[in-house]
């Protein structure tokens, strides 16, 4: 049922206990009377079955054929004749219990105290993870109504819960970053109208942007989400500069039309170029490979899309709009100096300062580039930070050779701890060879916390608050991680993150293995460290003599099929009803199955002779000794893999130095090779590829702006923005306790389309004084720097108000949004402090190296454009 619904596309049951009929032989009663389990197997194999009949083909009409061939109770079993002994026959019940019981006897599972059954359901790649949870809940109270009264149905894990969350409070952020921008105009333009058509190029650019989701059949998610609101600061940004030169032009006394045509004219150049380049830094994003450049493709194509439809926007409507409704601002003759205007004027003070000591500044701008640089290479590296997402997964680890009851005593134990905690919601937990469960001595738990609102704790917290207590239960290891929104595992683990040993040496494998788990755990930095060897299993082996066998007409086969009836849980047949089919297990009686005595009543018939053959003349039964429960494999090497997690405040770059370094301290030879898997290995390629990416959108910037300004000289100019940003990108995240993380990248992959914002308004107007008015370069970057105060100031407010809510992080889903809120404000606010003082004196120092190299005398200006 649950299979059918639209949008599922697989479900994993975990224990199950599907109801069967079970055999179980007593082998003491078949040994006197001289028959083996292979008689039971073929005695119920022929007489319970279920077979084509054909059908009665009549001259008016057909009539299927049927039979009463299958049997369907454990007393119809009992009945049936294995064979006869001196005339009388025997029947099953002489040397067997028939019970009614289940298939698999080695797994269970409970949901909370209660025994029950776990149901995993996973969408189809590319259904709408929301859409398809709400069919599956419409669909619960129908099938609830189809199972028995005391059957109950309950969500234990919805992970849409904490992504509506998620989804609420980006949308919260949405609007405040919107309110924030519209403060800003309001705070420096002084003027409702223009306020107002700023704020409508806002909202026709997003629900375009919103619109043009649904073409590109992008779906609103965290990610998506999250570059709209970092793209309202892009958005404004373009609707404030032409806006603002508008209203320029409106205070030096032009008409509303006129000043609206000219301003954005005079901006058109400028505008494009700010938003071309912005789009350009981008396109690395787009061209990422692997897990990551997966995820981050419908951000970058969401920011692109958002920042082209702006250009149009405030190309177009914002001027209309201007023309219509913008009117001249009205000066009082006693009014005071704005907030814009003092700040200004402080401005030009430092700027006169700055200028008259270009040596200092240049110094300035050397020791920011160093000290980014530095600071990238020192600061911790990290994936993604790690999400509260309510729920936490665990496995447990016990002996290798534990018995299935004990195992069950021991999680039952366990399950009380976990239950009693506070923060937990609902859990639920099994065990048993079931699924991904590959052995008696591993187990699973799945719980469910409640909101954060309701709990004390987050999910890091609440796991380092249940190991001290889980620690107290003997003989067994719950290895608890907090449940992720991406996770890149191939499959379950202990921890959340994996580290794979390999080698074409399995007990060298072992060995080292073990030495550097060992070295690992000595180390406060890595927590819940394990690896999955299961070396110390019981193995009882039997020693086939193969020559001795084979004068009695038998053959390793024949012992292996023996032992596996009797030990193997074996299904020798099945019966079907209308809605089902159901196994007939065999086994030995539960009371002989666990001993190794009982192989003493073990007997094979010949062929030869039709002689009872005992396995003792046939084999040689050794005492249990230690053995590897499973071997693991990577492509055709065995395998080993070790599982962590970390301690708070230790960065994934770090871990991975440390291990390596561990490697290297116990001297672990080079014929074991090793490599990171899931969220590690994902880190690993990124962390190599970071540089590149960054250059890459360096690149693709001054091509860009190369091109726009026909000039190889004064896109340098644009991009010594950047250094600032960086340092107050990295600075900012190392003083609020983050790592660098691949969300932090993205913020200075933004930093890098924003920040140079700052050099363009400068640049273009600089060269543009120079080319018309006749203007020296001093003059012109002087004036540069004056006229275009004001919109810098508003642009980079927008951009970083609309960053301030990522930046503090409140709500679900906070942690991944939070350090591409920290890097964007922190860059933003580190390149305005300084980047406004060094732009301008290294725009003076190109201009003279360039005239130096190329000296025009007859028209200074024009060549220096050009």
């Amino acid at each position: 049922q649950l299979s059918q619904i639209e949008g599922v596309g697989q479900v994993f049951i975990t224990g199950q206990q599907r109801p069967a009929i079970r055999v179980q032989a007593a082998p003491e009663k078949l040994a006197a009377l001289g028959l083996t389990l292979a008689d039971i197997r073929q005695a119920v194999q022929q007489t319970s079955l279920n077979l084509a009949k054909g059908a009665l083909y009549g001259k008016d009409s057909i009539s299927t054929l049927s039979s009463n061939d299958q049997l369907f109770k454990p007393q119809d079993y009992a009945q049936l004749i294995v064979s006869y002994k001196n005339g009388a026959p025997v029947q099953l019940k002489d040397v067997a219990r028939v019970v009614a019981g289940s298939e698999n006897a080695y797994v269970k599972a409970w949901s909370g105290d209660q025994q029950g059954v776990n149901i995993a359901i996973f969408r189809q790649p590319g259904a709408n993870i929301v859409d398809t949870v709400d069919r599956i809940q419409g669909e619960l109270p129908r099938l609830q109504e189809m199972l028995p009264a005391s059957v109950d149905v309950s969500v234990l894990n919805d992970r849409t819960r904490t992504i509506r969350a998620s989804l609420h409070e980006v949308e919260l952020t949405l609007m405040i970053a919107v309110l924030l921008v519209v403060a800003v105009m309001a705070l420096f333009l002084r003027q409702l109208s223009a306020t107002l058509i700023v704020s409508a190029v806002l909202g026709v650019s997003l629900i375009a942007s919103f619109a043009m989701m649904y073409l590109f059949g992008f779906s609103l998610n965290n990610l998506t989400l999250v570059a709209i609101v970092v793209a309202v600061g892009f958005v404004v940004d373009d609707a404030i500069v032409v806006v603002e030169n508008i209203h320029r032009h409106l205070e030096a006394g032009q008409g509303m039309r006129e000043a609206a045509i000219k301003g954005s004219g005079e901006i058109g150049f400028t505008v494009v170029s700010i938003s071309f380049s912005l789009v350009a830094a981008f396109i690395p994003l787009l061209f990422m490979g692997g897990v990551v450049g997966r995820l981050f493709k419908e951000f970058a194509l969401t920011a692109t899309a958002t920042i082209l439809i702006s250009v149009v926007v405030s190309l177009t409507l914002a001027p209309t709009l201007a023309a219509l409704f913008m009117r001249a601002p009205t000066h009082h003759l006693h009014q005071k100096p704005g907030f814009g205007e003092r700040l200004l004027a402080s401005y030009e003070r430092g700027l006169r300062k700055a200028l008259a000591h270009q040596r200092l500044m240049l110094g300035v701008f050397g020791l920011t580039l160093a000290l980014a640089v530095v600071g990238y290479i020192l600061i911790p590296k990290g994936f993604f930070p790690v999400q509260d997402t309510a729920f936490a997964l665990g496995t447990t680890e016990a002996a290798a050779d534990i018995s299935y009851p004990d195992m069950v005593e021991k999680h039952l134990e366990l399950a009380k701890i976990v239950g009693a905690d506070p923060a937990v919601l609902a859990f639920s937990h099994s065990v048993g060879v079931s699924g991904s469960n590959q052995t008696i001595a591993n187990g699973r738990f799945w719980i469910s916390l409640k909101p954060r609102a309701e709990r004390d704790v987050s999910v890091s917290e609440f796991i380092d608050r249940l190991r001290p207590k889980l620690a107290k239960v003997p003989g067994i290891v719950l290895y608890l991680r907090a449940g992720q929104d991406i996770n890149l595992s191939s499959g379950p683990s202990r921890s959340q993150y994996q580290y794979v040993l390999k080698s074409n040496d399995g007990e060298l494998l072992n060995t080292w293995t073990q030495r550097l788990t060992e070295k690992l755990r000595s180390n406060p930095a890595f927590r819940d460290m394990s690896n999955d060897l299961q070396l110390g299993g019981s193995v009882t082996h039997i020693d086939i003599d193969r020559s001795a066998a084979a004068r009695f007409g038998l053959t390793t086969a024949d012992v292996d099929q023996a032992l596996y009836d009797a030990f193997g849980q074996r299904q020798i047949s099945e019966y079907q009803t209308e809605v089902n089919q159901y196994k007939v297990i065999l086994e030995l009686d539960a009371q002989q199955r666990g001993k190794a005595e009982s192989l003493a009543y073990f007997y094979l018939r010949s062929p030869l002779t039709s002689e009872m053959v005992p396995l003792s003349a046939l084999a040689k039964v050794s005492a249990p000794r230690m053995g590897p429960l499973s071997i693991s494999h990577d492509g055709m090497f065995p395998a080993a893999n070790l599982s962590f997690n970390l301690a708070p405040g230790v960065a994934l770059g770090d871990a991975v130095r440390m291990l390596d370094q561990a490697k290297n301290e116990i001297g672990m030879p080079a014929s074991i090779i090793g490599s990171f898997q899931g969220a590690a290995q994902a880190f690993q390629s990124s962390l190599a590829n970071q540089p590149w990416l960054i250059l890459a959108a360096l690149v693709a910037v001054y091509i860009i702006l190369g091109v726009l300004y026909e000039s190889f000289v004064h896109p340098l100019t644009i991009i010594s923005t950047l250094p600032s940003a960086g340092i107050g990108a990295l600075l900012l995240l190392w003083m609020m306790g983050q790592d660098f993380s691949i969300m932090a990248l993205i913020g200075v992959v933004l930093l890098i389309g924003i920040v140079k914002k700052n050099g363009i308004l400068l640049v273009d107007f600089a060269l543009q004084a120079q080319r018309e008015q006749g203007l020296t370069p001093h003059e012109a970057i002087y004036e540069a720097c004056i006229t275009r105060f004001r919109p810098i100031i508003m642009t980079t407010l927008a951009a970083l108000l609309g960053a301030l809510p990522l930046m503090l992080g409140f709500g679900v889903g906070s942690e991944l949004r939070q350090p591409l809120g920290i890097a964007v404000v922190g860059g933003l606010l580190v390149s305005q402090m300084l980047t406004l003082f060094t732009t301008p004196v290294i725009y003076l120092q190109l201009e003279r190296l360039f005239h130096r190299r190329h000296p025009a005398p007859d028209a200074p200006a024009l060549a220096l454009h050009k």
